[in-house]
Parts: structure tokens; C-alpha cells; sequence
């Protein structure tokens, strides 16, 4: 599904327009990136949180040069979805 199709789907739920819920949608969007990027993370009760996930130093190869690189350590999002929404897919399945 990608946003147009969720954009429309809740202007069809709900009555309001698209441009309005188009306008929420990038709003939420921007506030859970901008959050992220201030290191704090977002709990939706019953979806899920947005993390921010610390990942130390390592070193990896540059299989291309065969040569030993050292990849500094850095932050990066992630999604942990709530149990209730883990179990509705689960019993979803085919």
C-alpha cells in the first residue's frame, strides 16, 4: 500500500478531503522523523514504536579491494510493532 492508497482510504473512511488528510499524513510523517532525529522514539499504543537503535563500531571487508574497513558506530530507525498488532497478522495467514 503506499500513501496515496492510504491517503485516499482514510479520506473515504472518514469524509474529509484528501488534500486535509494528505496534509495530516506528511504532518505525522515529519514529527515521527523529526523525533527520531532528536533521539527520542514514538509509542502508538496498540500499533507499535518508532526507535532509534544504537549499533556500535565494527569492522567489515571491502570484498571489491579485499581490504579490512572499520565502520564507525552510528544510529539507525527502526519499528517494533505492538503484540496486538503482531497477532492480528499472525492470524491472518493463508
Amino acid at each position: 500500500m503506499t500513501k496515496a492508497e492510504i491517503v485516499a482510504s482514510v479520506a473515504t473512511k472518514t469524509g474529509v478531503e484528501k488534500i486535509a488528510v494528505h496534509a495530516v499524513v506528511e504532518s505525522f510523517m515529519d514529527e515521527v522523523k523529526n523525533s527520531l532525529t532528536k533521539d527520542e522514539n514514538v509509542y502508538l499504543r496498540g500499533f507499535g514504536s518508532f526507535i532509534v537503535k544504537k549499533r556500535a563500531e565494527k569492522t567489515g571487508r571491502n570484498i571489491s579491494k579485499n581490504t579490512t574497513i572499520i565502520i564507525p558506530a552510528h544510529k539507525i530507525p527502526s519499528f517494533k510493532p505492538a503484540k496486538t498488532f503482531v497477532n492480528e497478522v499472525k492470524k491472518n495467514v493463508k
